[in-house]
């Protein structure tokens, strides 16, 4: 009797393989996503870290000199200073959404595609980075807005509903509606709570769209689709990443604001030899980290679209056509020890 051939499948996707593999790849190209991530990812982190500063120091200046102004005209208001502050704000806000936006999708096109060659052991160039970097940007910003235009609408549908029904109940004779009732509240709370849940199942689903947009040149609804299809079966391994670097980007991000805050009420109370030093090492510090956990974030999520289309039976024939043998081993620089990773035709 002939013993059956064990079957060879790929290891239970996590988050610390998904890791393990991310930092694999970045080491054995480390000098060329050190490049990529000077040029792309520190303009994009430094931009989302000194912008609290930015912004608070732009609205503090401009309020004082209103201040000014309406005690030096007898306390009068005057509407021109007040839509003056306002375009100030919105015009920073304007420049900060697409700073962040154009250097995001730059960081999106380069990294994606590096890790995506370097999974596979080829030649990773930095000049073939940024080509794809830039041919990848405007498929990346149809895909942008397709997907902030769906998340808007999972956000307005549950909120227009919540508007109808309360107008509907304000029709009901005898009926007088509290908005600073408890009810009203948790009326509210539990919309915004609905509304959340929608995004973040979007997002859970949608984690791959940017990456199937740079390797296959999808773009608009079609990535997003691709990309639910793919993380099937991969929902906890998608959330999971989603919530380690969005808590810990966010983190960084607090750290921010609060130094930016501290570093304006210092200077306002006209202490700044100690917050000046502080506020400088800040930046650099925060930046710093920022920027690695950004590659990682990007790294992560190409791994992961490699070992989603490898549990969907798609890598194999990929592998087969370019390698042609049995089981492939792809190299990484890990120290003087290749790392191999195997895979198995379990789906021939």
């Amino acid at each position: 009797m002939a013993t059956p051939t064990p079957s060879l499948s790929p290891p239970p996707l996590n988050l610390w393989i998904i890791l393990s593999e991310s930092k694999r790849i970045i080491n054995a190209h480390s000098r060329h996503f050190l490049a990529l991530s000077v040029l792309f990812l520190l303009p994009l982190c430094f931009s989302i870290t000194v912008y609290p500063s930015v912004f608070l120091l732009i609205t503090d200046q401009s309020s004082a000199s209103h201040n000014t102004v309406s005690l030096l005209r007898g306390g009068l208001h005057n509407n021109s200073d007040d839509d003056i502050d306002s375009k100030t704000t919105v015009l920073l806000v304007i420049g900060y959404i697409v700073v962040i936006t154009v250097f995001n999708l730059l960081a999106i096109g380069s990294i994606a595609y590096s890790v995506f060659q370097g999974f596979y052991g080829r030649p990773v160039k930095l000049n073939s980075a940024v080509k794809s970097s830039f041919a990848s940007f405007l498929p990346l910003l149809a895909t942008l807005t397709s997907s902030n235009l769906i998340v808007l609408g999972g956000f307005l549908i549950p909120g227009i509903l919540a508007f109808v029904l309360v107008k509907l109940i304000e029709t009901i004779p005898g009926v007088e509606f509290d908005y600073a009732s408890s009810y009203f509240q948790g009326f509210v709370t539990l919309v915004t709570i609905i509304s959340i849940a929608i995004a973040v199942k979007l997002y859970v689903n949608w984690i791959l769209a940017w990456v199937v947009v740079v390797v296959e040149s999808a773009w608009g609804i079609t990535p997003l689709k691709r990309s639910k299809r793919l993380v099937k079966g991969m929902k906890c391994a998608s959330l999971s990443i989603i919530f380690f670097f969005a808590s810990t980007e966010s983190i960084l991000v607090w750290i921010s604001t609060l130094a930016a805050y501290a570093q304006l009420n210092d200077n306002e109370n006209g202490g700044k030899s100690w917050t000046d030093a502080f506020f400088v090492v800040q930046i650099v510090i925060t930046s710093a980290f920022l920027t690695l956990l950004t590659l990682y974030n990007l790294a992560a999520t190409t791994v992961m679209y490699m070992y989603c289309k490898a549990v969907h039976g798609e890598l194999v024939w990929e592998i087969a056509e370019e390698f042609a043998r049995e089981y492939v081993s792809l190299p990484f620089d890990d120290g003087k020890v290749p790392h191999l990773v195997s895979v198995a035709y379990n789906n021939i």
